[in-house]
């Protein structure tokens, strides 16, 4: 349920020191999920089995990682750049949110996708009620992405401009809309590659890299 997903993040809050790179993830994802969950308790959405079922399964596999971390061991190469760099103090707090959403949206959500849809009996199809609603909630994302990045910008206001300028140009790396795009493409991907053997697995391997590379672009140094 989602409100199990909730309490689970609000917990992790409740370890992490406000200035910790996972803790400024956390916080923008708690935020997101908060607005979702009463979209589908208002009924807001075609399919709102889906999108519960389908924020479910997201979010455990950011608590694989947050668990990894927690016993010492490596999270998925995805998650690597957030992890390591975490208490980095160079690094502005916009950076370590942006650089969470590369890992979880870029690689995990079309993991999620099709676990999801394996689960409910659905087909990836674009146009059908669970599509619609998984672009629907891009506004809500985008919306809490906004406002969540104002707060995360406080206290930047005595940065030096070039140092705002670098924050201004890594940001820019980021779109939410593009990355939620393509996360569906890369789960229509792995449903077809599945059928060949060994071929899914290889192609997780690269875009882990992939996300991973992305993520310690988004956590240059800026400050």
């Amino acid at each position: 349920m989602i409100a199990d997903v909730i309490a689970r993040m609000a917990a992790i809050d409740s370890t992490l020191a406000p200035d910790d790179g996972v803790a400024r993830f956390n916080h923008l994802y708690l935020s997101v999920t908060r607005e979702v969950a009463e979209g589908a308790a208002a009924g807001s959405f075609e399919h709102p089995d889906f999108l519960v079922a389908l924020d479910v399964a997201f979010a455990e596999l950011y608590f694989e990682a947050v668990d990894a971390d927690g016993r010492g061991e490596d999270p998925a190469r995805a998650w690597a750049p957030l992890f390591e760099c975490r208490a980095q103090p160079r690094i502005a707090p916009i950076q370590f949110a942006l650089a969470g959403m590369n890992a979880h949206i870029n690689h995990d959500l079309c993991l999620a996708l099709g676990a999801t849809c394996d689960k409910l009996g659905l087909r990836l199809d674009p146009g059908s009620p669970q599509h619609r609603d998984y672009l629907k909630v891009n506004a809500t994302l985008e919306r809490v992405e906004e406002r969540v990045k104002e707060q995360l910008a406080t206290g930047l206001v005595a940065v030096a401009d070039d140092a705002l300028g670098r924050i201004d140009d890594v940001v820019a790396m980021w779109s939410l809309a593009r990355a939620r795009d393509a996360a569906w493409t890369h789960a229509q991907t792995l449903s077809t590659l599945r059928l060949v053997p060994g071929v899914a697995d290889d192609f997780l391997v690269v875009l882990g890299r992939m996300v991973g590379l992305a993520g310690r672009g988004l956590l240059i140094p800026t400050l």
